[in-house]
């Protein structure tokens, strides 16, 4: 199985910054694409960035500017640094993986983790 562990969130005022990590353990063959999501109260989960194996980045126009996207292949995680953090960036961030497992190599699989609260105060 793989397991998906995000880490970093908390509460900061208005204007500042966080970064969020997620690691990925377990029968990892390779790990396509990484993702940030997040979900507000009563709100659809909504993409805030992703980075392809190759390093291309894609940000969600209200991420765009104070946030950075990054992966470290070799410890299968990513990073999510954001800054100037606004009450409205409040929400659960969850991180998604494309993954092939050793034991199925040719299938790319779906993980998520079980999400990490972002509380900004204003």
């Amino acid at each position: 199985q793989v397991q998906l562990v995000e880490s970093g969130g908390g509460l900061v005022q208005a204007g500042g910054s966080l970064r969020l990590s997620c690691a990925a353990s377990g029968s990892i063959f390779s790990i396509n694409t990484m993702g940030w999501y997040r979900q507000a109260p009563e709100k659809e989960r909504e993409l805030v960035a992703d980075i392809t194996s190759s390093g291309i980045t894609n940000y969600a126009d209200s991420v765009k500017g104070r946030s950075t996207i990054s992966r470290d292949n070799i410890k299968n995680t990513v990073y999510l640094q954001m800054s100037d953090l606004k009450p409205e960036d409040t929400a659960v961030y969850y991180c998604q993986m494309v993954v092939r497992r050793i034991d199925d190599q040719c299938n790319y699989r779906l993980y998520w983790g079980r999400g990490t609260q972002v509380t900004v105060s204003s």
